[in-house]
């Protein structure tokens, strides 16, 4: 029997009711105790770096450096706010990037990349998403009804979490002008509303500025890895943030998304984290 671990957060405990994780892929290779994602409905500020209701600072920026923007992290759910939805699809990927938030902390604590981290879930709100999109206030999610957001406030939650979360990321890249953002999304192996195959790795995105992209799709690919080059999305259709804070100030941006069956244990996002710190100290370098 496989020893369960308490839920936690940057090494502390979450405040809120936890649940069990994803389960195993049937190619797992290791008895790793898989981590068990949390839904928390108060904010946890053990050892979390800058911390408010929509998002948190790890690290702080340097001039010329390079930073991480994690929009889809947390699947909190504020007390106030009710989705109407089982309890069991805020594990699930349509309520927040599976792995995400974990590599995001290693790369701020082992790899010196300042993360830009959300503390919301997209079903309240999707920051990644322009104030006018329809799916920022989601009303279904890959088959799902979100009863709860039918009839929702948008403009009150745009003005609770939408606005704070990217004037504070302006501010914060203004302040120290990277030389390259990371922004770091993951996708589900598998969607409940379609059959097609996903079998990439990793995905590089990207809108009209491809210059990092151009650079990392063959480092990735020679790391061994399926790389979808725009895919499994593309940053054409699905890139406001990055286009926001990236694209419309002329600076440098390496989006990926990482396939989340391959970053579900502490040593799976531990190498992520080592390949993605080492891809983007690359992309910097080189881009211009």
């Amino acid at each position: 029997m496989r020893r369960r671990l308490p839920c936690q957060r940057n090494g502390g405990p979450w405040r809120g009711d936890c649940g069990e994780g994803p389960p195993e892929p049937p190619f797992a290779s290791s008895e790793v105790e898989r981590p068990r994602i949390c839904v928390s409905t108060a904010l946890d500020t053990n050892g979390g770096g800058e911390l408010n209701e929509v998002y948190r600072h790890l690290g702080t920026p340097t001039p010329g450096g390079i930073v991480c923007v994690v929009d889809h992290a947390s699947n909190r759910v504020p007390a106030d706010i009710a989705l109407g939805i089982p309890a069991h699809l805020l594990h699930e990927h349509i309520a927040l990037d599976i792995g995400t938030e974990a590599i995001a902390e290693i790369l701020a604590r082992d790899h010196a990349i300042p993360a830009h981290i959300a503390a919301v879930s997209r079903l309240v709100c999707d920051l990644n998403r322009e104030e006018s999109a329809p799916g920022l206030v989601p009303e279904a999610s890959d088959g799902h009804p979100i009863p709860g957001n039918i009839g929702a406030d948008r403009e009150a939650r745009l003005a609770r979490f939408h606005r704070p979360y990217h004037t504070a990321l302006a501010e914060w890249l203004a302040a120290a002008e990277p030389a390259l953002i990371l922004s770091l999304h993951s996708f589900t192996p598998r969607l409940e509303t379609s059959d097609a195959a996903r079998p990439w790795q990793v995905g590089v995105l990207y809108n009209q500025d491809d210059r990092a992209a151009r650079i990392a799709i063959p480092l990735l690919a020679a790391e061994g890895l399926n790389v979808g080059d725009n895919l499994p999305y593309s940053g054409r259709d699905l890139n406001y943030t990055m286009n926001r804070h990236a694209e419309a100030a002329g600076r440098p941006y390496l989006g990926v998304e990482l396939r989340q069956d391959l970053v579900q244990t502490a040593a799976e996002q531990s190498r992520w984290a080592a390949i993605l710190a080492d891809i983007a100290q690359r992309v910097a370098s080189a881009v211009h």
